[in-house]
């Protein structure tokens, strides 16, 4: 592991989470605009819940969600990364492929350039068949990433951990295959 990199980008650099993501993650959490499609922002707790689910995740599963980093200056910018589908739906148990990147550094090319090689990791190294992505349709820009990296949509559904009325309760889903890439 080059740099303590799991895998690499162009640009950016994938690894597991350390001690010092902590306050930046907890901030981007925070961040309103960063969570506009999401129920609420989170707080330091919850954020830092959320990187013991990641590496636990990672710990069964050999795969997860990763902090992502520019390799040029090895500055934080988010995550992107693969987890298993917990959610009482129909397509639970699938892996999915997500993202959230601190607002300096959207438009410019690297959700879609970490999801694409994230995807290379699932299908190369993890052998996955399929990966599967979702987002509330309100979310125009992750589902622009989601075609951007070939990904077809399926369908829609109703996200079972929002509640009924909130505009973020109808989500959309979509999925690669390896073989179509």
């Amino acid at each position: 592991m080059k740099n303590g990199y799991v895998f690499e980008s162009e640009r950016l650099g994938f690894r597991r989470w350390k001690e010092s993501d902590r306050d930046l993650f907890a901030s981007l959490n925070a961040d309103a605009e960063v969570m506009k499609y999401f129920p609420d922002v989170l707080t330091r707790k919850e954020s830092d819940l959320l990187i013991q689910r990641f590496e636990d995740h990672h710990d069964e599963k050999g795969f997860g969600i990763w902090a992502v980093e520019r390799k040029e200056d090895g500055e934080f910018i988010g995550f992107i990364g693969l987890l298993e589908v917990k959610l009482d739906v129909d397509f639970q148990g699938v892996v999915e492929i997500g993202w959230r990147l601190d607002k300096k550094y959207w438009k410019q090319g690297y959700a879609v350039e970490g999801a694409k090689a994230c995807l290379d990791f699932a299908f190369e190294r993890l052998n996955l068949t399929e990966v599967y992505s979702f987002t509330a349709c309100v979310n125009a820009p992750s589902e622009t990433v989601m075609r951007r990296i070939g990904m077809t949509k399926i369908k829609e559904f109703d996200h079972p951990k929002i509640g009924a009325g909130s505009s973020l309760k109808r989500h959309v889903l979509y999925r690669i295959s390896r073989t179509a890439r």
